[in-house]
């Protein structure tokens, strides 16, 4: 009987964030765009459906477990073999990146006068896999009244600065007379989502996207240990406004065994492509949620200071990137 009262109190938010994503998905391939950027926008715009009515708490459960599992089941796009193959140069590189972007989040955030924790969430998010990161990492920091607003704030950024790489960087690639390897490289290790990154290196060749994908696929697989990292530091940070004995989240020991199993070569393709794509489904479930937890008027306490943030962190990455496949590649 509980069950049924749980589901019964859940359903009718649940069905609102399921109308948000349809639509999102059905704009997407009707008029081009990212579906998460679609889904955040619509789901802002129903902001009224969140607050005190009989969809908050679907919408709750939305925003939070369905994000876990879509993160969970990303693991399916992703084989260690895939991260050797790429060879130690490209590896390499790719890593520094994530590493270094990471760093320089908190970094910038203290210079221009803001919190380490959005430095944090967008340097992991402009490093990482774009909104998906975002959200994972959003997930471990710790909460203040601005957390909200911070995830929703790097969540439209980072999409729409994917949106717009996906655009100018082949066309710096074909400027530069990079051969398709490089440039799948390069792409790869410096566009924010996995949808644009795709989209931009099948655009200059199959090789390219090819490369640009395993590339991306080793910034995804990058969650894991980056979440570790984050929460031995929070373990260790000073009371004031961390928490302290973080546990290891559940879904980010699933994103490492949907990895393993996805490598042992057993799995079926087929079911692994039908988990790829309930991974997208939940993923933009969550963002419309998140959009419809979040009052518009909320972004405007976040300053251009964090425009100024992400956008750095995105540059550093593009140069830090193309310096290292230009010279060693």
């Amino acid at each position: 009987m509980s069950i049924f009262k749980n589901v019964k109190s859940i359903f009718p938010g649940f069905l609102i964030t399921f109308l948000v994503a349809i639509s999102a998905k059905f704009l997407s391939n009707n008029y081009g765009g990212p579906t998460i950027l679609f889904a955040l926008l619509l789901g802002m715009s129903l902001h009224f459906l969140y607050t005190e009515t009989i969809c908050e708490k679907g919408i709750d459960f939305a925003s939070k477990y369905l994000l876990q599992l879509g993160i969970i089941l990303l693991g399916f796009g992703v084989t260690w073999q895939q991260i050797v193959k790429i060879g130690f140069k490209p590896l390499s590189i790719v890593l520094c990146a994530i590493i270094f972007t990471i760093l320089l989040g908190p970094i910038l955030a203290k210079f221009l006068n803001r919190g380490w924790r959005i430095g944090v969430l967008t340097s992991s998010a402009v490093a990482i896999c774009g909104a998906s990161a975002a959200l994972a990492i959003s997930s471990i920091l710790p909460k203040n009244k601005f957390s909200e607003q911070n995830t929703l704030f790097t969540i439209v950024s980072v999409t729409t600065l994917s949106t717009l790489t996906m655009i100018v960087y082949p066309l710096l690639v074909r400027y530069l007379n990079m051969d398709d390897f490089s440039a799948g490289v390069f792409l790869g290790a410096s566009i924010h989502d996995v949808a644009q990154v795709v989209g931009a290196g099948y655009g200059i060749s199959k090789t390219a996207g090819d490369t640009a994908t395993l590339i991306k696929m080793v910034r995804v697989a990058s969650l894991f240990p980056i979440v570790l990292i984050l929460l031995c530091f929070l373990q260790n940070k000073p009371k004031s406004g961390a928490l302290t004995n973080v546990p290891i989240p559940f879904f980010i020991v699933g994103f490492l065994m949907t990895i393993f199993l996805n490598s042992t070569g057993n799995f079926p393709e087929s079911l692994k492509i039908i988990f790829l794509d309930i991974s997208a489904w939940c993923i933009a479930l969550a963002i419309s949620a998140i959009g419809m937890k979040t009052a518009l008027s909320s972004l405007k306490h976040v300053g251009y200071q964090a425009i100024l943030l992400i956008v750095f962190e995105s540059i550093f990455l593009m140069t830090f990137v193309l310096v290292c496949v230009l010279n060693l590649i």
